[in-house]
């Protein structure tokens, strides 16, 4: 049952990417879209939790930690994902976040003090060859930014840095998976909504929200999909079986695009190879830690 959520939280979390890309299509907005995905993935997450676990499993004494997390990763973290989309493309941000592991792994050798294998060098070459493969793309889409790489490789950080606090804190909380996930993204809502009414506090109103309703609705939900196969996943199993096939999102967000936006993304045999470089070097460290 791990392998099967984690494989799924993983296909999800690429839809996820794609479903971002085709909504700012729709409505090139990223800090609206941003905002009313997380509304989108939070509602779902709850309802689904208060099915489960009913409303007494909501003890603010243990899922603190969650929603102090929620509030960088997904909350701080999903500025930088969007507008990694927007600027870069689906595909390529993806890939380009497929290298926390290695971030994670790296904070870990300084911060946590985990031991040095041989596996994470092999997975480092992994990592930058596939890097390398997308520096070198002789072809990008139209309107490809570098800035979207950038923002890409900081969403990478955050959400390394949040591996590392899961592993360090917040394992021993005995909290159902499903409570968990709706504070991590109850968390994220907290942030965006004064970071998005401080931004746009003269244009945001109603008629706003309400336009960014239905583009961003798939991506919303697929996100609240993410965390409630991804945080059952990690109930049921190791983080070492989990984590690498969520990891394999970069992948998945590659088919997606080539199934449903190739043109957009010019999904190619070389951004193909990056993808799997990526993927393989990631889930090496992953699965070796």
């Amino acid at each position: 049952m791990a392998v099967l959520l984690g494989c799924l939280a993983g296909a999800c979390f690429g839809a996820v990417n794609v479903a971002v890309r085709i909504g700012l299509r729709r409505l090139p907005d990223a800090d609206v879209g941003g905002l009313v995905t997380g509304l989108h993935a939070f509602a779902l997450v709850l309802v689904v939790a208060l099915a489960v676990d009913g409303p007494g499993a909501f003890r603010l004494g243990e899922i603190w930690p969650f929603l102090v997390t929620g509030v960088v990763v997904p909350g701080v973290s999903q500025i930088l994902w969007i507008k990694a989309i927007r600027d870069a493309g689906a595909s390529r941000a993806a890939i380009v976040m497929g290298t926390s592991p290695l971030l994670g792994a790296l904070l870990a050798l300084v911060v946590l003090e985990e031991p040095f294998r041989v596996p994470l060098v092999i997975g480092t070459v992994l990592i930058v060859a596939g890097g390398m493969a997308i520096a070198w793309e002789p072809r990008r889409p139209a309107g490809f930014k570098a800035v979207g790489i950038a923002l890409a490789v900081g969403c990478a950080v955050l959400l390394a840095g949040r591996d590392n606090v899961a592993r360090a804190v917040l394992v021993d909380r005995d909290v159902p998976p499903l409570v968990a996930g709706a504070a991590l993204v109850g968390g994220a809502c907290a942030f965006l909504i004064p970071y998005t009414l401080a931004l746009r506090w003269r244009d945001l109103r109603p008629p706003t929200l309400a336009a960014a309703f239905w583009p961003f609705l798939p991506a919303g939900l697929l996100m609240g999909l993410v965390y409630v196969t991804l945080l059952n996943a990690l109930d049921r199993g190791k983080v070492t079986v989990v984590a690498p096939l969520n990891g394999t999102n970069a992948l998945w967000t590659v088919l997606f695009s080539a199934l449903v936006i190739r043109r957009l993304e010019l999904v190619g045999p070389r951004l193909v190879l990056a993808a799997v470089l990526v993927v393989a070097g990631g889930a090496l460290v992953a699965a070796t830690r």
